[in-house]
């Protein structure tokens, strides 16, 4: 039976850079979530009979939103979905599904690294049909809609065995549970060369993945440990957790401490990775060594010929703004194309489907290829892992053999987070104002507030990260999160470039020091938002 429940609106239901991210106890009031998927279905057309792939990374309330979302789905029309078994599938896993299959779209349940458990964090994204997270376009439609929701509709069906792989029917629909590896797992091995990194286990080489209680623990125990021959408990935190065990699942040096401890050290394991809540952001470290994301960005492309998929080259690199300029070397140097845009895998889309970039990263620990439409945490394990085989070095003399060939670009983001929202609003208002008043100064080349000419749709998006760019091509960028669910996270990047390999080895806040004081002085940070220093550093 279809139900038609009268409602209300909510105020704020507006997605971020990813989907909505609310507090646990805001998405379980009653009709909140529910509102926000009826909002996706009615801002899309064409959908009646076609498949939704649904799933999550098993956070606190993931197994309540996909029932609902499941019954909704019926309502509304759709003939089939795909759902992970018991709820889950990594964002990567989903995207995947969705392009193989060739379903409508998806909705994927998560809050990607921010914190699990009952008075954690929460999300609700809608992936489209070429598997990416939906264009600014839908999104804003989907606010929209949100704002004049008057009614969802909803079956009153049972729930559906989601431990059971196989089919059921809902009414006239299909719902297939899945198991959520599988189909990863065969992507993974038609674009890796398995066999090599066997070769390199079999040297003695060894790892440790940090799943950090979430998504990638299953998939990383089947791919690292069952497929591939790592030792059993290579994988750490391996089961998907609803409070992710206690862990703030964010892969940086920070919250991956139990691996950065059992790594770094010598003696440690050769390699180290971690991923985070939803599967799509990956930390890679070698003994002594951590690698920026922007330098595994740059790394991953000028070696990417080494691995099967790629082994055709690149058509072109695609980095977000504030993530450094290190890609941009490789881009020139291997003479494709390289883009910069908006913070947002979203804006990656289209790039990747007109074949105009083939690897994209972001510096938030965000690594990703063509083979779908997201980031991917274990697709870049993976693809270091194939270059560590065929190289045959340690991961610190690919970094350091990388910065004598391409220089260096020494880069940190200091994140302040939970500030004051009208506080951190005020800040980079001011430094908007000020912005024809600092070129010149300083040293600064440039002052201005970066804004993306989408070259395939041309698409303008605007406002997104305050620039300012020194004359020997070092940069201090401004920009507000739009990840977190509590107040302001205000990011603060700082970037200098260093050609000559003798200064390559001083240490990265050391090399920054008068960025960093730069930075805090002109948008006067501490007397605007009560903070002396950053809450992290990465």
């Amino acid at each position: 039976m279809i139900l038609t429940v009268a409602t209300t609106p909510f105020e704020g239901q507006k997605p971020g850079t990813s989907g909505l991210r609310k507090k646990v106890p805001v998405f379980a009031e009653p009709h909140y979530a529910e509102n926000f998927i009826q909002s996706i279905f009615d801002s899309l057309e064409g959908f009646q009979g076609q498949t939704l792939v649904i799933g999550g990374d098993g956070r606190y309330f993931n197994k309540d939103v996909i029932q609902t979302a499941i019954r909704m789905a019926a309502a509304n029309g759709f003939g089939r979905v795909m759902v992970g078994q018991n709820g889950l599938l990594s964002t990567p896993a989903a995207s995947n599904l969705i392009r193989k299959y060739k379903a409508f779209g998806g909705i994927i349940l998560s809050a990607s690294h921010n914190p699990g458990g009952p008075d954690g964090d929460f999300g609700i994204k809608y992936n489209a049909g070429n598997g990416g997270p939906a264009p600014e376009k839908l999104t804003d439609a989907i606010y929209a809609r949100t704002k004049t929701i008057s009614s969802y509709r909803i079956t009153t069906s049972p729930d559906v065995d989601l431990g059971r792989i196989g089919e059921t029917r809902l009414g006239s629909m299909v719902v297939e549970v899945v198991d959520p590896v599988t189909d990863y797992a065969q992507l993974m091995q038609a674009l890796f060369d398995f066999d090599a990194i066997r070769a390199l286990i079999a040297t003695g080489f060894t790892m440790k993945f940090d799943a950090m209680g979430a998504i990638t623990g299953p998939y990383a125990q089947r791919i690292l440990e069952d497929m591939l021959g790592f030792p059993k408990g290579t994988v750490m935190n391996g089961t998907p957790l609803p409070d992710f065990g206690g862990h703030h699942p964010d892969p940086n040096l920070v919250h991956a401490k139990e691996l950065v401890d059992l790594v770094m050290p010598e003696g440690g394991p050769d390699f180290g990775a971690a991923s985070d809540g939803d599967g799509d952001r990956n930390l890679i470290i070698g003994r002594g060594m951590y690698v920026t994301p922007s330098d595994s960005l740059a790394i991953l492309a000028a070696n990417a010929t080494l691995t099967p998929g790629y082994r055709q080259g690149l058509s072109g690199i695609a980095r977000s703004m504030p993530t450094s300029c290190a890609a941009d070397r490789v881009a020139e140097k291997l003479k494709i194309g390289c883009y910069e845009t908006p913070t947002g895998w979203k804006f990656f889309g289209n790039l990747l489907d007109a074949g105009m970039a083939t690897l994209c990263g972001e510096e938030s620990f965000g690594t990703g290829s063509n083979h779908v439409r997201e980031k991917d945490g274990l697709w870049a394990v993976l693809m270091w892992l194939n270059i560590l085989a065929k190289r045959r070095e340690s991961v610190a003399d690919i970094v350091t053999g990388h910065w004598a060939a391409f220089g260096r670009n020494f880069y940190s983001r200091h994140d302040y987070e939970e500030v004051d929202a009208e506080a951190a609003n005020g800040l980079m208002q001011a430094l908007r104002e000020k912005l024809p008043s600092l070129a010149g100064q300083n040293g600064i080349a440039t002052a201005d507030d970066f804004a993306y000419d989408d070259p395939v749709d041309g698409s303008r998006t605007t406002k997104q990260g305050i620039r300012l760019i020194f004359a020997d091509g070092s940069r201090i960028i401004y920009r507000l999160s739009g990840t977190g669910t509590a107040g302001a996270t205000l990011r603060v990047y700082i970037e200098r470039y260093e050609p000559h390999a003798g200064f390559h080895g001083v240490e990265t806040q050391q090399a920054l020091s008068d960025l960093i004081a730069l930075s805090r002085s002109i948008a006067e940070i501490e007397q605007r938002t009560g903070r002396a220093a950053p809450t992290v550093i990465t």
